[in-house]
């Protein structure tokens, strides 16, 4: 199992060139709804917002950036806004949506973290099912895209089945230490 290399970090105005670069990618533009730049800056000044930039890799060099929206939301339902990476296929957007999830509920207090995707990003849902996120509904074309509309797939995860998933996962490597410790030399 290869170990990741992955923090996040806040994003400063002087990234937002970068962002808008991870934006403006030919392998992530069909799959978002680009902001301007001017919305970054919004994202990056306001207390409701939590703009980062994710650093992944030998080095850490900066492969994307979040967005989470609702951070002091009263109803404790925080969404995750964007999550946009250049590389692909490396593990880096799994382990990023781990450590959000673990934010939003360890960090940020969330009881629901939520999350619309593109219904023509399989990769994505197929992400964000095998995390543990739910299918909540359909916004059926509801954004446009050229001359055409697409729909999004609400998805999220509740405190219970996070806590639930954690306790599952703790479950499993008990087990699997015990039986470890039981083989004989």
């Amino acid at each position: 199992m290869r170990l990741l290399s992955l923090r996040l970090r806040p994003t400063m105005l002087s990234d937002l060139d970068f962002v808008g670069s991870v934006e403006d990618d030919a392998a992530n533009r069909p799959f978002i709804t680009p902001w301007e730049r001017v919305q970054h800056e919004g994202a990056v000044r306001f207390p409701d917002f939590r703009h980062f930039i994710v650093e992944a890799g030998q080095g850490l060099p900066s492969a994307g950036f979040v967005i989470l929206q609702g951070c002091r939301n009263p109803h404790g339902s925080i969404e995750l806004k964007r999550l946009v990476l250049q590389p692909k296929g490396l593990g880096y957007g799994r382990a990023c949506v781990r450590l959000l999830v673990q934010m939003a509920f360890r960090d940020l207090g969330a009881h629901r973290f939520w999350l619309d995707v593109k219904e023509k990003n399989e990769r994505a849902l197929a992400l964000y099912r095998s995390e543990g996120f739910v299918e909540e509904g359909r916004l059926r074309e509801s954004v446009r895209s050229g001359a055409t509309y697409e729909s999004l797939i609400v998805m999220s995860m509740l405190r219970a089945e996070h806590e639930a998933r954690l306790e599952a996962a703790d479950t499993a490597s008990a087990g699997a230490a015990s039986s470890q410790a039981r083989r004989p030399p």
